[in-house]
């Protein structure tokens, strides 16, 4: 099961990030600005949380790509690197936090997963804010998230995930 999940996130990440190299709008390339918004501690948030409601309304899903900030507008879309393994990730600001001061970010438990550092539990990365630009090119992100989660992704680790944040011990992945 873990081994499906793990493919199915990844394929919907490769898709979701295919369109995000800098697009040429006329003579003018969109990138991703040389001077980072943020680098600190990410931590991430799950199970406790799942089905609360968020800052700007919405049900949480800790399987969806999304983020909780202390001072960026909600629906701003911030590109996350994990500066120990150098992968990133695109995510959605939905709610506010994280409540620890030393903290700059809660990342969802899905994208925590896809970063590599779910069983770390806190990283460090780098925030670069996405213009609204680069978003639309990128293929409809929120759509692909919308389609993963009528995959039923929460289903097919819902035991597992459920074990695991119990805090049971974590298998290794291979």
């Amino acid at each position: 099961m873990r081994r499906v999940l793990t493919s199915i996130l990844a394929t919907g990440l490769i898709i979701a990030t295919m369109g995000a190299a800098p697009v040429q709008n006329g003579s003018k390339a969109v990138e991703t600005p040389s001077k980072p918004y943020q680098i600190g501690r990410a931590s991430w948030y799950g199970k406790p949380f799942h089905g609360r409601t968020t800052a700007n309304g919405e049900t949480y899903n800790m399987f969806q790509f999304t983020a909780a900030h202390r001072q960026l507008p909600l629906g701003t879309w911030v590109k996350v690197t994990n500066l120990r393994n150098g992968k990133w990730i695109m995510v959605r600001v939905n709610d506010r936090g994280p409540v620890p001061e030393d903290r700059i970010i809660d990342l969802s438990y899905a994208t925590a997963q896809l970063l590599g550092f779910r069983s770390r539990g806190i990283e460090r990365v780098r925030l670069d804010i996405v213009k609204p630009e680069t978003m639309a090119a990128t293929h409809n992100l929120a759509g692909l998230e919308a389609k993963a989660a009528t995959h039923n992704l929460a289903g097919l680790e819902e035991k597992t995930a459920t074990r695991e944040l119990a805090g049971l011990k974590e298998k290794p992945v291979n």
